[in-house]
């Protein structure tokens, strides 16, 4: 099963969702089929940086897209973000073949919307793309944890081969770590519901990332299932006591004992990302109000 890039572009025609599913013409059929089963890289521009490679994600299955004809879906599951956009130039280029000998882009190769990459390829992507420390480690209490990048990545370098990179990638832990990263930094540190942004004396932000629908519930890792919480107000979302309306207008539920009001932004909208790609899904709150939320 080999690896693959995955071209992605926000405003296209094709009905992609990042974290479910991939969008494609026949064409491109065999190739994505040889990726069942696999990890793929999602690869897009970006403003002002240009072709860059954004996320992972492992390829479960491929259906036919019952409405438009000649045209499929990739299903995929285990989607993670990147630390960081990684340039499809950084280091000479990541992909051999997407280069001619004199270093030129080759034309009939980038324009080809899935493309099979080498293992090796993979790796050093995905290595790229999720290498950066985390300026905010979460406390962890068991017994035994050892606090610090995981094993294989950023500080501590070696040799990984592509089983120990899916091991780690699919690691329920190091999920974990990376989500919040990634949320905490979208958010810069502030709880969407009270504004606050609450740091302790070693640096640390008190605010935690929350899964708008939980991981158990098959919620995804990407950015738009998830919001920056304080403590409190994340045990109160996830109890349904709290949730948002797609405008991101916080709900309070009947259920609640007392009046948070003056724990919540005065006007009741919830701080969210400028960018809409980092905003909070419509289909995550749907859920999150049918399925959690007490009225």
């Amino acid at each position: 099963m080999p690896n693959a890039i995955f071209y992605h572009k926000p405003d296209s025609i094709y009905k992609d969702k990042l974290d479910e599913k991939y969008h494609f013409p026949a064409q491109y059929l065999s190739r994505v089929q040889k990726t069942v089963g696999n990890f793929i890289i999602y690869y897009g521009p970006k403003k002002k940086l240009g072709p860059c490679y954004l996320a992972t994600a492992r390829v479960s299955e491929v259906i036919e897209d019952p409405i438009t004809p000649k045209h499929y879906y990739a299903l995929v599951k285990d989607y993670l973000e990147f630390d960081r956009s990684v340039h499809y130039k950084e280091r000479g280029g990541y992909e051999t073949k997407l280069f001619k000998a004199d270093g030129s882009i080759n034309g009939g190769r980038s324009v080809q919307a899935v493309r099979i990459i080498e293992s090796s390829e993979f790796v050093a992507i995905i290595e790229a793309g999720l290498s950066a420390p985390n300026d905010w480690p979460d406390r962890y209490d068991e017994v035994g944890e050892t606090v610090g990048p995981p094993q294989g990545f950023g500080e501590q370098p070696q040799l990984i081969m592509e089983r120990s990179i899916v091991e780690q990638i699919t690691n329920r832990k190091f999920r974990d770590r990376k989500f919040a990263q990634n949320i905490k930094r979208l958010y810069d540190r502030t709880c969407a519901f009270t504004g606050l942004r609450l740091i302790n004396g070693k640096g640390r932000p008190e605010v935690e990332a929350a899964h708008i629908i939980p991981v158990e519930h098959n919620g995804s890792d990407a950015v738009q299932n998830g919001i920056a919480l304080s403590g409190t107000v994340h045990w109160m979302f996830d109890r349904g006591l709290l949730s948002l309306d797609d405008d991101f207008s916080i709900l309070k539920s009947r259920h609640l004992n007392h009046d948070v009001s003056n724990l919540l932004v005065a006007d009741m909208k919830a701080r969210v990302p400028e960018n809409p790609n980092h905003r909070p899904h419509p289909q995550s709150l749907k859920w999150h109000r049918e399925n959690c939320f007490k009225q």
